[in-house]
C-alpha cells in the first residue's frame, strides 16, 4: 500500500481504496462526527489527510466489535488527547483509566466473538458429520 507524502490530501475515492470502506460510509462517518469535516478542493471535492485515513482504519477495527457511535467518538478522543502534548498528570491518569476501560471492553467483546466462532464451528462439524 502506498502512502501519500505528508501534507498531501487524498480524494475520497483514494481514501476508499486505501481503507476498503465505501464512499457512502466515509461520508456517513464524517456526518456523524467520527471523522472531521473534510477540506474541499477548489472544485468542491472532499480532501482527506493521512490522519483521516488512520482514523478510518481505527473505526473499521472497532466496527466488528459493535462499538456504539458514542463509544467510538469517546475512544478516538481519548487516544488523540493521550497523544497530544502537555497533559497534566491528573488528566493523563484519567485518560489512561478510560483507555483501560475500553481495553477491558474489547477483551470482553473478543471473548464473545470467540464463543460465537466456537459455536459456529461445532455446528459446521455436526453438519459435516451428518452428511458423511
Amino acid at each position: 500500500m502506498t502512502h501519500a507524502p505528508a501534507g498531501h490530501r487524498l480524494q475520497i475515492g483514494d481514501v476508499a481504496a486505501r481503507t476498503g470502506l465505501s464512499l457512502r460510509t466515509i461520508r456517513h462517518y464524517e456526518e456523524v462526527g467520527l471523522l472531521p469535516e473534510a477540506e474541499r478542493s477548489t472544485g468542491g471535492f472532499r480532501l482527506y489527510s493521512e490522519d483521516a485515513v488512520a482514523r478510518l482504519l481505527l473505526i473499521k477495527r472497532m466496527k466488528p466489535l459493535d462499538f456504539t457511535l458514542e463509544e467510538m467518538r469517546d475512544l478516538i478522543e481519548v487516544r488523540e488527547r493521550l497523544a497530544g502534548p502537555r497533559l497534566s498528570a491528573r488528566t493523563r491518569a484519567s485518560l489512561v483509566e478510560r483507555l483501560a476501560t475500553y481495553q477491558s471492553l474489547v477483551e470482553h467483546k473478543l471473548a464473545d466473538l470467540r464463543e460465537k466462532v466456537d459455536s459456529a464451528q461445532a455446528f459446521a462439524d455436526q453438519l459435516r458429520d451428518e452428511t458423511h
